[in-house]
């Protein structure tokens, strides 16, 4: 079993590629950084198909239910022992992080196993046991070779069979309510920032009901900004009083232009 991490300039800092053990996977070329990284982006704002898998209880699981909710799905692979199970228990950490802040009920997770063959219902039930998955809006899954194949490329997912492993991106990919792949965030212990921020876009969104909670989502959206120093978001107070003064000014100058036309309509 390797384990190798590669560089790619820009992206150098977002891209950590992993080897692990995978049984019978025949050996092909190695995956070329810049062309996975190339793929994904590529991803960025397609929307997902309705791609069928099963869950760990052995129920079928349909990605379009997920619509209306933002979705993070975790790529890995079940024999992995290098870089999956720190990149779970890292994504562990970011999802709690993420719960406390917007309220686990606004999004959902979920873990896919890539390799097909292996990736068994029991195999990814012992995945989700050994890394300690248990939140209430998180699921693993597994699917049948072509489902697989067909939800990879929706997410601009690449990865090659080494000697003895798999050699792939450690790539989390968030998902906004209508199902389009909107951030991929890479490596197997990305700042929270990396995440949150996506995620805020997300959970608040730029489209919102017209509703209080909506307002609410609104003015989150406007005048916060992650604290990763406190773990917390903060009101920008910049924000917020430019916002009131902005509004005064428009106010001010709609009185202005009311008072000058009535007193031309009494003239």
């Amino acid at each position: 079993m390797t384990r190798g991490c590669a560089a790619l300039g820009l992206v150098a800092m977002l891209t950590c590629l992993s080897v692990a053990s995978a049984r019978g996977a025949p050996a092909s070329p190695a995956l070329d950084p810049g062309a996975a990284i190339t793929a994904g982006e590529r991803a960025l704002g397609r929307v997902i198909g309705d791609h069928r898998l099963v869950d760990t209880t052995g129920a079928p699981l349909s990605l379009r239910d997920y619509r209306g909710k933002p979705l993070v799905i975790s790529l890995v692979y079940s024999s992995c022992s290098s870089v999956c199970p720190p990149t779970t228990q890292h994504l562990i950490d970011a999802v709690n992080e993420a719960g406390r802040v917007f309220g686990l009920g606004r999004f959902a997770v979920l873990t896919v196993g890539f390799d097909a063959r292996n990736d068994t219902v029991v195999r990814m039930a012992q995945f989700a046991s050994m890394q300690g998955i248990k939140l209430p809006n998180w699921r693993t899954a597994s699917g049948d070779a072509a489902t697989i194949e067909a939800l990879l490329n929706d997410l601009g997912f690449s990865y090659r069979a080494v000697a003895g492993g798999f050699d792939h991106p450690t790539q989390t990919t968030i998902v906004d309510r209508d199902g389009k792949v909107y951030r991929h965030v890479y490596g197997d212990d990305f700042p929270f920032t990396m995440f949150m921020e996506p995620m805020k876009d997300v959970v608040y969104g730029t489209m919102t009901p017209f509703s209080f909670e909506g307002l609410l989502d609104r003015i989150r959206f406007i005048c916060t900004a992650y604290d990763p120093g406190s773990r917390r978001y903060r009101f920008d107070y910049g924000l917020v009083f430019g916002g009131a003064i902005a509004a005064f000014s428009l106010l001010a100058m709609g009185g202005l232009i009311l008072r000058e036309w009535m007193r031309s309509a009494q003239a």
